[in-house]
């Protein structure tokens, strides 16, 4: 019998995959504002395949029906902090799930309201002022919360949008929390397209003109009576940042912009993905949802293929080529970034490749108002997509310039 003392047996040890090794970092990250556990989720990695977007939907999703069930049951004993930690954290594994689950399984949608739920759970056991929003624009209900500081007002308001797969409930983890406890209240709100959104609005696909959900956005907060109109920040995470430049370029009432990271060009930012343009290749090499399955998994893994299936339902175009010269329409015009002239923070972080950081520094170029510009470094940990691995620090870049502008 091995006697052998040992500290625990939970090792170190992510994916060889990059794209889920970065997931799994994203998770990781979200501990330091409560949204997971690193020991939970290092012992999940070592169930989940390399690259098998199957075995990570089911162990974060039973992850999060054994987090919401303990949540549950300390809420009845009374205890409602334990039981807030635990709501929050089934939401983002919920999250997780929701992630990786394929657009048009029946699944994604139960995560995802699953990980509403929870979340909403958490606010009302931490006693949190948060009220769900409905935007109708279109005929659509565009899901929104509107969250303010318990004890105090400032009046400030930080709208807050995401981009391809952030949700809602991630955003407020990310960056929410942290302007919060800086007694800025929030308004996190979504567009067609996002992941929230697919939740209610089966079908309903990204559109260049986000500036429009900007507007109906700002109808509701205007009307508010804890919000001063002169102090409204606007922040755009990932894709997001594209949609708040457009936002910004068009509502002089955004007193401040952050944008992390800035997005001009969709096109050229997701052809850096791939290394060459989709939008150019032979009619002979395009695929579409019919027969993307047919890919020998040598050419294209089962991640890849789920990534690229849900690009393809979520631009609402029949194939990857076509997606890619849709793309084409997702553009902030030179003249647009020269009617922002609010003061901009533009984050990006340097392993993110030379597109995401040509584009950072285009906007800086563009843009009327004054620009403040960060690149977060892998000394800090924080040189990947949107910081998820030191999400504090990037939230101290990012709140306390806001505090600065907005004091």
């Amino acid at each position: 019998m091995d006697q052998t003392l040992e500290r625990g047996r939970t090792r170190v040890r992510g994916f060889d995959d990059s794209e889920m090794d970065f997931q799994l970092i994203r998770q990781m990250g979200s501990a330091r504002y409560g949204g997971a556990s690193v020991g939970e989720c290092l012992a999940l990695s070592q169930r989940i395949g390399n690259a098998d977007p199957d075995s990570w939907v089911e162990s974060f999703a039973q992850a999060g029906e054994r987090q919401a069930a303990d949540a549950q049951a300390r809420a009845a004993r009374g205890h409602l902090i334990s039981a807030r930690d635990q709501y929050m954290v089934a939401s983002n594994s919920y999250r997780a799930a929701e992630y990786y689950c394929g657009v048009l399984d029946p699944g994604h949608r139960q995560y995802g309201l699953l990980s509403r739920e929870y979340f909403l759970a958490a606010m009302q056991c931490a006693g949190t002022h948060c009220t769900e929003v409905w935007i109708e624009q279109d005929g659509l209900k565009l899901p929104a919360y509107h969250i303010r500081h318990p004890d105090r007002s400032t009046g400030r308001t930080l709208m807050l949008i995401s981009g391809f797969d952030g949700t809602l409930e991630e955003t407020y983890i990310a960056y929410g929390q942290a302007a919060l406890d800086r007694g800025t209240d929030l308004f996190l709100f979504t567009g067609p397209g996002q992941m929230d959104t697919l939740r209610f609005n089966h079908g309903i696909c990204f559109k260049p003109d986000f500036e429009r959900v900007g507007r109906a956005a700002l109808d509701y907060l205007l009307v508010q009576p804890s919000v001063d109109p002169d102090l409204i920040a606007l922040m755009g995470i990932s894709f997001g940042g594209y949609f708040a430049l457009r936002i910004a370029a068009a509502q002089p009432q955004i007193s401040a912009l952050i944008v992390n990271s800035p997005i001009n060009d969709l096109h050229a930012y997701m052809r850096s993905f791939v290394g060459f343009d989709p939008a150019q290749m032979p009619e002979s090499d395009d695929f579409g949802l019919d027969n993307i399955d047919a890919i020998p998994l040598e050419v294209m893994s089962a991640q890849k293929r789920e990534m690229a299936r849900n690009l393809i339902i979520r631009f609402g175009q029949p194939t990857f080529r076509q997606t890619y010269m849709a793309l084409r329409e997702f553009r902030v015009s030179d003249s647009a970034l020269g009617a922002i002239v609010c003061p901009v923070l533009a984050l990006v972080g340097e392993g993110e490749g030379a597109e995401p950081i040509r584009q950072w520094r285009y906007v800086q170029d563009h843009v009327s108002g004054s620009v403040e510009q960060y690149c977060f470094t892998a000394r800090e940990g924080a040189d990947g997509h949107c910081q998820v691995g030191n999400l504090a620090y990037s939230a101290a870049v990012s709140m306390d310039w806001l505090d600065e502008v907005h004091p």
